[in-house]
């Protein structure tokens, strides 16, 4: 069995690891751990000699004594119930209970009291004093990494702008303490899970998740990748997403964890190259930048400036990569700024492919040719084979929503409802087509998902399946499940109405609520999850049909710690 030699430096001394392939990881943590005399609980960071992080694993590359690795001791590790127990206070608490109050403010559009003002600041202050001692991150701590989802999601709805300098500051010092830690292999695993709930993350954390990403898909050193530049590209990114309700920074962050998934799902990186991985990470990334919460249509029909400039062909996405490659323009930003430029003019291509593959208008012909490969044989090696499977890749993390439990999904559906009403009020205003899916006055929840499901989703979920089987169970069951359940709310809202009928009621009219409820017919300011009808038909299928959804169980909740 072949042995392998790493040397590297600990407090000032010089050391030596053996260790072979068929170690685990733990045992070659447990080697470093004990040449640097550090306890269980102490948090241990290798660099390479460029000064990036590495994994410490049976996977390290061997180095010579002239290019030691730099192992320090970073941290005793912490867990929430500790820290909370010497404060003397739930933190996770009162974070809850002032999420429920801005909760109810923005849904029902009132003014804050200034003790939720006063509350706030508290709780930000209590954060802040917990984050600055020594040592010590939140990341991971009062984090539920069960698949049920607890947070809401909250937005300006009066201002659609950039983030605000003063929260752009307050996230990137935040950053910059939470680099000091690492992310524990309870919330790694977590994170490559179809299943993962953003809603129990703020901003800052998500960024320090996608720097998670690119250090355990090895990215970091296969592309030599400098984590200073890693981390302020990272948040350039998050400052250039627009504080609109659904193509935000937290959508960008959930395509990009659904296609890492997938990642490691496939078992991407035996099948592609290191490149084409790189591609479609940060295409996921960048894929919406920029964008406005007005689609292409209202760009089109309103002839906008991005309409005028790519002339009505995929304006919002040749926006989103034109604002991606200008970020790279800057060289402290420029994750790619070590790549060869016959590599970078191959990224180029490849990312603005993927990225323009995601405009729906293209949808039917891409899928079409990609079902055509494969039924036909299809061959990953070829350069066009392995085109038409990134864009499907990108596509699928982009519509995945659906794929993941009730509780983030449905959130996720409030938001993108509220960014269409938005949209179709303001085409109302200036006298332009509206879509009927997007008009509040005619939408029903039921009827949007089961035609989106059937038509859109489950044929390009299928197709991709059928080349990559591996992906069923976690990623289109899934949406099966949930077209039933649409479907058989839809079933109990039909019968509700013909019962109203038969009752001699007046049935309500679109939107105004009667025993349908506010949710029957999606409308308004008020936009809920769950249905609102007669007892009995809330005793029936639709409920059933939920049930069934979540697999008829509940996985217990546990708590993430710092490793």
């Amino acid at each position: 069995m072949t042995s392998k030699i790493v040397y590297f430096t600990v407090s000032g001394r010089e050391e030596q690891a053996e260790f072979t392939a068929e170690d685990t990881a733990e045992n070659v943590r447990d080697i470093f751990r004990s040449a640097a005399e550090a306890n269980e609980s102490d948090i241990l960071k290798l660099y390479n000699c460029h000064g990036n992080l590495i994994n410490i694993s049976q996977r390290l590359a061997e180095n010579s004594p002239e290019d030691r690795y730099r192992l320090e001791v970073v941290a005793a590790q912490y867990s929430g119930a500790t820290v909370a127990a010497e404060l003397g206070l739930d933190v996770g608490t009162l974070e809850k209970r002032l999420e429920e109050l801005e909760r109810r403010i923005v849904v029902e559009r009132t003014e804050a009291p200034d003790i939720v003002h006063d509350m706030s600041r508290k709780v930000d202050a209590l954060r802040e004093k917990l984050e600055n001692l020594d040592h010590l991150s939140w990341l991971g701590l009062y984090k539920d990494l069960s698949s049920r989802a607890s947070l809401q999601p909250f937005w300006n709805k009066s201002n659609h702008s950039a983030e605000s300098p003063e929260k752009c500051r307050h996230v990137l010092d935040k950053v910059n303490r939470l680099c000091q830690v690492q992310v524990t292999k309870e919330v790694r695993e977590y994170l490559r899970k179809p299943s993962f709930d953003n809603w129990q993350w703020d901003d800052s954390e998500m960024i320090i998740l996608l720097r998670q990403m690119f250090i355990d898909l090895d990215l970091i050193t296969k592309f030599n990748i400098e984590m200073p530049v890693l981390v302020d590209w990272l948040f350039e990114v998050y400052r250039r997403y627009n504080d609109v309700p659904f193509h935000n920074f937290k959508h960008c962050f959930m395509v990009a964890q659904m296609m890492y998934g997938l990642t490691w799902l496939i078992e991407l990186p035996k099948k592609i190259d290191d490149l084409d991985v790189l591609t479609l990470i940060v295409s996921a990334i960048c894929h919406d930048l920029d964008h406005p919460g007005y689609n292409n249509a209202y760009q089109i029909n309103a002839r906008t400036e991005l309409a005028l400039r790519y002339n009505d062909i995929s304006p919002l996405e040749n926006h989103h990569c034109s604002v991606a490659f200008e970020i790279l323009e800057n060289r402290d930003r420029n994750i790619l700024r070590n790549l060869d430029p016959d590599l970078f003019k191959r990224f180029r291509e490849g990312m603005i492919r993927c990225i323009l593959a995601t405009d729906m208008a293209k949808h039917n012909e891409i899928l079409k040719n990609f079902k055509s490969a494969v039924s036909a044989g299809f061959d990953i090696s070829t350069k066009e084979h392995r085109d038409l499977v990134m864009m499907i890749l990108i596509k699928v993390a982009d519509i995945s929503n659906e794929a993941r439990p009730m509780e983030v999904a449905d959130v996720w559906l409030e938001c993108l409802f509220e960014e269409y009403f938005n949209q179709s009020d303001a085409e109302k205003l200036e006298g332009l087509p509206v879509a009927p899916f997007m008009d509040r006055e005619k939408v029903t929840k039921p009827a949007s998902q089961i035609g989106f499901i059937k038509f859109v989703l489950l044929p390009l979920f299928e197709a991709l399946g059928d080349l990559f089987p591996v992906i069923t169970e976690g990623i289109i069951s899934p949406v099966q499940k949930a077209l039933e359940y649409y479907t058989e709310m839809q079933q109990a809202f039909e019968l509700e109405k013909k019962r109203q009928e038969e009752g001699r009621d007046p049935p309500a009219a679109p939107g105004t609520g009667g025993q349908q409820g506010d949710n029957c017919v999606v409308k308004g300011q008020k936009l809920k999850g769950q249905t609102t009808l007669s007892r009995s038909v809330q005793q029936g299928g639709v409920q059933n049909s939920a049930e069934r959804r979540e697999g008829g169980s509940q996985q217990n909740s546990h708590q993430a710690k710092v490793a």
